[in-house]
């Protein structure tokens, strides 16, 4: 028979750091990518395309919206707002020291 210890192997770490950098640093870059590359370049693209279309990196654009276009709009609209989401949660986060992870302070 063996006796489970309860104890976990390694003692749990408290960070006490400012988690508010995380989540400024993400909600930025889904904002950025969300809106600005998923949404923005996808309508510039679209809008910009002649008749006939055009091709960007291997990618067929054309004038009309496809059935990819109206998705990656709509995922690039939907990352934007989860990172809107992150900036609100950083705000009303408790400010606190900035460290990095595993350092003693």
């Amino acid at each position: 028979m063996v006796d489970v210890q309860e104890t976990p192997a390694v003692p749990p770490f408290d960070p006490q750091g400012d988690e508010r950098a995380g989540y400024f640093l993400g909600g930025g870059l889904l904002i950025a990518a969300g809106w600005g590359v998923a949404l923005g370049l996808n309508v510039a693209l679209h809008l910009t395309a002649p008749a006939g279309g055009r091709l960007f990196y291997g990618l067929r654009v054309a004038s009309a919206w496809g059935p990819e276009g109206i998705a990656l709009a709509l995922f690039g609209a939907f990352t934007g707002a989860m990172g809107v989401v992150l900036l609100a949660l950083g705000r009303a986060s408790p400010r606190g020291p900035l460290v990095l992870p595993g350092a003693e302070y």
